[in-house]
């Protein structure tokens, strides 16, 4: 482990990184039910932090890791998509995680993708957020453009939950999972910077060499509004969690 100015680099290798990120959201949940509150968890999509939900959902399974006390809020959900939608984020979230542990259903939340008023949808999401008095732990992933979220290029500091059009290249990733780029959706629903930002803590997990380049540039980088990742430099309490590929020379 390293730290690199208001940031730890964590590299080893998916087993590993998997264990030592569930052991601190264990320990929060475990901290917090003995207070008697809520852990407010913000959780991820894609294929890198699946390794974390197989371990959490074992340590539930296995060891009676409780979920009782746990609220979670995702990151981003694709426009037009409804809860039943094969690739919706809420179907990706009940096969990885959601069916295999004991998490209330109404302590559940993630971005709509069918809204009349996507403003209004926007900032409900953001007064739910706030509700609960902000999210403790925020698991982020990293795009090959840097983007977090959907926040894509050019996502400013200061944004907040919002419709957002989805970049090209986003776009060309996600074919494969929707049978080709015609039919992924054009937008979607995402937390802004600014309300990724203001979680208490933030970890970030990289892996594979196709994201050593732009790990190297959201750490080492300016900060800047082209780079979203890039704003993590700025907060207090943030982790990379990289595997050797994706660290390179971290």
């Amino acid at each position: 482990m390293e730290n690199f100015m208001n940031s730890e680099i964590v590299v080893g290798e998916t087993a590993e990184l998997a264990g030592r990120l569930a052991d601190e959201i264990e320990g929060g949940i475990r901290a917090r039910a003995a207070e008697g509150n809520a852990y407010i968890l913000g959780l991820a999509t894609g294929s890198t932090p699946e390794p974390l939900y197989a371990e959490l959902a074992r340590r539930h399974r296995e060891e009676g890791l409780s979920f009782q006390n746990v609220v979670s809020f995702n990151l981003d959900e694709y426009e037009g998509l409804g809860p039943s939608h094969p690739q919706s984020y809420h179907t990706y979230m009940r096969k990885h995680l959601f069916d295999h542990v004991d998490l209330r259903s109404d302590m559940i939340f993630l971005p709509p993708g069918i809204y009349d008023d996507p403003a209004a949808a926007a900032q409900h999401y953001e007064d739910q957020i706030r509700g609960f008095g902000g999210i403790d732990f925020q698991v982020l992933g990293i795009g090959r453009d840097g983007h977090i979220g959907f926040n894509e290029p050019g996502s400013e500091r200061e944004t907040r939950t919002r419709r957002v059009a989805l970049a090209a290249e986003t776009r060309e990733d996600a074919g494969p999972a929707f049978g080709g780029i015609a039919h992924v959706p054009t937008h979607a629903m995402t937390m802004g910077v600014r309300t990724i930002l203001e979680a208490r803590r933030l970890v970030l997990i990289a892996r594979g060499a196709g994201k050593r380049e732009i790990v190297a540039e959201a750490m080492n980088g300016k900060v800047t509004s082209a780079i979203p990742a890039t704003f993590l430099q700025d907060h207090s309490n943030t982790a990379w969690y990289l595997d050797s590929a994706a660290a390179g020379q971290c």
